[in-house]
């Protein structure tokens, strides 16, 4: 594919995907070039924010993880039960390697800082809000989520085509969990029906899959290849397609129809891998993807 045909192709899909959202990987912010791990939670829509990285910047300390295991002891003699409430994400560590970490999403992360005397505190919260605004007008303009997302992959090695590939998947991802959400899907159960259109066509749950390309919490999508991404997307239009066509309420009628739109790419799947004798569904992973689509 030449550069002229992938920029087409590329505005051609920022036209579809008008007024639709991307989904937002783990990451690292700066605040005064200082970092702050973040991740995105696409199913709740909301950011999260590594703590001891926020108490870091706020402190100076030079132990946070010791300044904020204090700070839960003072919390809970309080009464305070804010970060009960906190959960663990791994995040890349100082040393390379993935590790479980506090993690808070704003609002949690607005009453530790409340806790903590700090200077720092009130550029930090107008920091915090300069974030849920960006993400806003990312959702206003998904030009900007695109040109980001396409930013990323380019930078990760991945190819033009992989990449052209990747970002339609984004659209009818969208797609679909608009049509979840309109039949009354909510929370956990995103999951679930994701899990039942994955083993449909692809003869292997989420967990399954990323087990079989030796990931942890990275994100499958990134770690497929085309075909698999094409088959992925075809299992997921025709899951919004059956939807729409047999209106389902609440999640026992549309795991069914997951199921459904699942089989429409499965059986594609399998007169492929009669045709060619290779198997669709790769243990390849993004390392040995990237360059070679």
């Amino acid at each position: 594919m030449t550069e002229k045909e992938f920029k087409e192709q590329l505005d051609a899909l920022k036209k579809r995907v008008k007024n639709k959202e991307k989904d937002i990987s783990t990451t690292i912010k700066l605040f005064e070039d200082k970092r702050v791990r973040t991740a995105w939670n696409e199913d709740e829509e909301e950011w999260f924010f590594s703590i001891v990285d926020v108490i870091a910047i706020l402190t100076d300390s030079s132990n946070p993880r010791n300044y904020w295991n204090m700070l839960k002891s003072r919390l809970n003699q309080e009464g305070n039960e804010t970060y009960t409430n906190c959960v663990q994400l791994k995040m890349q560590a100082a040393d390379g390697k993935m590790r479980l970490t506090d993690v808070a999403n704003t609002e949690q992360l607005l009453r530790i800082i409340q806790s903590i005397p700090s200077p720092k505190a009130e550029p930090f919260k107008l920091w915090l809000a300069s974030i849920g605004n960006d993400r806003m007008n990312e959702m206003m303009d998904p030009e900007q989520a695109i040109d980001r997302a396409l930013l990323f992959y380019k930078k990760q090695g991945y190819s033009d085509s992989w990449i052209n590939q990747r970002l339609k998947s984004i659209e009818i991802r969208k797609d679909l969990t608009d049509e979840w959400n309109r039949s009354g899907i909510e929370g956990k159960e995103y999951g679930i029906l994701t899990n039942d259109l994955t083993e449909a066509w692809a003869n292997m749950t989420v967990a399954q899959y990323k087990k079989h390309k030796d990931l942890k919490k990275e994100n499958l999508r990134d770690n497929m290849s085309n075909m698999e991404l094409v088959l992925n997307m075809l299992a997921e239009a025709s899951a919004t397609e059956i939807s729409k066509a047999q209106n389902p309420k609440g999640l026992k009628q549309s795991r069914e129809i997951a199921k459904k739109g699942g089989a429409v790419a499965r059986a594609a799947r399998e007169d492929l891998e009669k045709q060619t004798g290779i198997s669709v569904v790769t243990s390849k992973n993004a390392k040995d993807l990237r360059g070679l689509e």
